[in-house]
């Protein structure tokens, strides 16, 4: 889980009670405030989900080169000949 997962996260438990306690005292402001805070932890938490899926799958291409440059393959799709 990165910052913006975690951030995420706080802010849609904070957006959700602070909607809730503005429906149980009836203040119309305190509860739109509290949904957009809570849309906003959504958003960055679908965000932070986002930047992870891509740097697990530039580390995973990375480490795919890195094989390929050790066993010293100028083509990816040619096969390693056994001796």
């Amino acid at each position: 889980m990165n910052k913006d997962q975690m951030k995420g996260m706080i802010d849609e438990v904070a957006g959700s009670a602070k909607r809730r306690a503005g429906e149980l005292t009836d203040n119309p402001k305190l509860r739109a405030e509290g949904m957009v805070q809570q849309v906003m932890g959504k958003a960055e938490g679908a965000w932070g989900k986002a930047k992870e899926v891509i740097h697990d799958g530039l580390e995973n291409t990375e480490l795919h080169f890195d094989a390929q440059v050790k066993l010293g393959l100028k083509n990816p799709s040619a096969k390693v000949k056994s001796s």
